[in-house]
Formats: C-alpha cells, structure tokens, sequence
C-alpha cells in the first residue's frame, strides 16, 4: 500500500499549514522532500486568476513558495496533482 493512500488530504487542507487561499494542490517541497496540501492562488503557479483550477494539471503549474513546517522556513513547492476532488466537494459545500 501506498503512503499516500494512507494520507487524508481533507485533513490537510483543513490544516493551518495549508495556507490561507487558493485552491489545493498536493506539492512536494524541495527542501525536505516533504508532500504535503497546500492552497495557491492562480498567479503563484503562472496561472491566469480567472482560470477554473479543476481544468489544469499539476504540469502545467510553475513552482511557488510557501512555509515548510518541517524545513521551518519559506520554501520552494513543486505542484504534483491539482486536488480537484477538493475543489469539487468545496463547491458542492457551498451551494
């Protein structure tokens, strides 16, 4: 069994940790090689603001900077999948 599938990514998006705003991606930091969900905004992975993020790909995303808890600073996040699932239950939330 995989770790991820161990891994509660609703959990993490509720987390502190994930950031403020945005929509949640799942990136790797290059720090400590830590994965982890994190919320970004649009401009921050060279996207335009009014994309929908449920379109895109984690390849098509730039890296961003964001805390790394573990590293204890500001680091360098590589995008690994758009957690679109994420978006999707938040939208039905708030209809």
């Amino acid at each position: 069994m995989s770790v991820d599938a161990d891994r509660d990514h609703a959990a993490e998006l509720a987390s502190p940790k994930s950031g403020l705003q945005g929509f949640p991606v799942d990136a790797i930091c290059t720090g400590c090689q830590r994965v982890h969900v994190k919320q970004v905004r649009p401009e921050d992975v060279g996207q335009s603001i009014d994309v929908d993020p449920v379109t895109l790909e984690a390849d098509s995303l730039t890296s961003f900077r964001h805390v790394c808890h573990r590293c204890g600073k500001v680091t360098w996040w590589n995008p690994t999948t758009v957690l679109s699932g994420l978006i999707e239950a938040k939208r039905s939330a708030e209809e």
